[in-house]
């Protein structure tokens, strides 16, 4: 059986492009079962429906309240029978109760190398602490923001005339094979959430493994 992967994105969907070539070439172990955007506009719904893929929008700006659109989410998140939820560049924060109900099948791949840098704007804010590296990592998410057990990390050098423009492209060209990696592993059986502990090949992870 292929994973279901239920995707959620908020713009461009670089990293969603790579996981449906990944689907469709079997390198992944996974099919992609829809696609969810919380903007209308998002590229990555067009990326979806060339795909024949599934492709819903929940826009957050039709709701009144937070709450609304989270009860929106939650419902069309559970007309998908996924087994993975991933988030792919999706730019709104899950209230805990629906985090919760996912909990050990959520994955989220995040601008830094956490857990440095959870939140916005990673990339000027590693360049003004002036550290020699930088990266992205995985990890399951959790109802702590970025905050869940880590899974993977990608690293690049950070090079003394990097702007955050440059140093987000390094990083984002580390980011497909990293998620594809850490999906493949779930997709097989390999990596599951445990205790609270993120568990590759039923090793408890005490660091992200290095891609």
């Amino acid at each position: 059986m292929r994973c279901k992967l239920l995707v959620l994105i908020s713009g461009y969907g670089s990293n969603l492009q790579a996981i449906i070539d990944a689907c469709a070439s079997r390198q992944l172990n996974a099919e992609i079962v829809g696609v969810i955007s919380n903007v209308p506009t998002a590229f990555g719904l067009e990326r979806a429906r060339r795909a024949n893929i599934p492709a819903v929008v929940v826009d957050h700006k039709a709701f009144a309240s937070r709450g609304e659109f989270d009860a929106a989410l939650r419902q069309t998140l559970q007309q998908f029978d996924a087994d993975l939820v991933v988030l792919a560049g999706f730019m709104r924060i899950l209230n805990a109760d629906l985090v919760n109900s996912y909990a050990g099948r959520m994955l989220n791949i995040h601008p830094s190398l956490l857990p440095r840098y959870p939140g916005l704007n990673t990339h000027q804010r590693a360049l003004d602490a002036g550290d020699s590296e930088h990266g992205c990592t995985v990890h399951f998410v959790t109802a702590n923001l970025d905050g869940g057990p880590l899974i993977g990390q990608s690293r690049c050098p950070v090079h003394a005339d990097d702007s955050a423009q440059t140093l987000a492209d390094r990083v984002h060209g580390l980011e497909h094979l990293l998620y594809q990696t850490v999906i493949d592993w779930y997709a097989n059986g390999r990596l599951r959430f445990a205790d609270g502990q993120a568990r590759l090949d039923e090793t408890p992870l005490e660091a992200p493994v290095q891609i």
